[in-house]
């Protein structure tokens, strides 16, 4: 809870208004792998978008998976336009922290990125991961076409009945299409922040059970 209250979403009246620019811009280029931070990304590659906390940790767990091209960290999911940091964090905007992940289906699959999304966080929670308690922390995965939308729901289905027999409760991760909740790229000092800063904070950390690989049968 932050200051004794439950976190709740705002409706869309709620949220703060947001501003039609970014007040700030975010480097060029991708401090570990080397490669442009925004799109448009080359053809030959595939877009995907995982909130599961913190989103300095979660980045990191991407940009170490073989086949990934590039991550980007941001927010999505709410109603605010170009929302800064703060604003997130007031939980008036409605967005969670987000790591969008592009990569090569040739060299690892949107399945294989999903078992590195179950099993780096508890998606239980509901809005919290370990000590971090907020909306903006709350699991969620947007998704860029139906198949990725098929193959999440199947992970989850799948992830539920191995969870549920280790003593957890209920997956409240959120799946949404990404059209349906614009990603906003998060300030500079945000991108690859424990690159930058290695002995940095990062909250996230699984439940120690193993997600069966192959429960989404589509990629892309």
């Amino acid at each position: 809870m932050i200051f004794g209250r439950i976190p709740q979403l705002p409706t869309p009246e709620e949220a703060l208004r947001g501003r039609p620019e970014p007040t700030y811009g975010v480097p060029a280029q991708h401090t570990v792998l080397g490669k442009q931070l925004t799109g448009p990304y080359p053809s030959d590659l595939e877009v995907a978008d995982f909130a599961l906390g913190c989103f300095w940790g979660a980045e990191r767990k991407f940009w170490q998976t073989p086949g990934v091209w590039t991550t980007l960290v941001g927010y999505q999911g709410g109603h605010t336009p170009n929302p800064s940091y703060d604003e997130v964090c007031s939980g008036r905007t409605g967005h969670t922290e987000v790591v969008r992940v592009v990569f090569d289906p040739a060299l690892v699959t949107y399945a294989e990125l999903l078992k590195v999304f179950w099993e780096n966080h508890d998606p239980t929670q509901g809005f919290r991961q370990g000590n971090d308690v907020g909306t903006q922390y709350r699991s969620a995965l947007y998704t860029h076409s139906p198949a990725q939308t098929e193959a999440a729901t199947s992970s989850r289905d799948a992830y539920q009945k191995v969870l549920t027999s280790s003593g957890y409760g209920t997956i409240t991760t959120e799946i949404l299409p990404a059209d349906e909740r614009p990603f906003y790229a998060a300030e500079g000092y945000h991108q690859q922040y424990l690159d930058k800063n290695p002995a940095g904070y990062c909250g996230i950390g699984g439940t120690g059970v193993s997600c069966p690989i192959g429960v989404a049968k589509a990629e892309g």
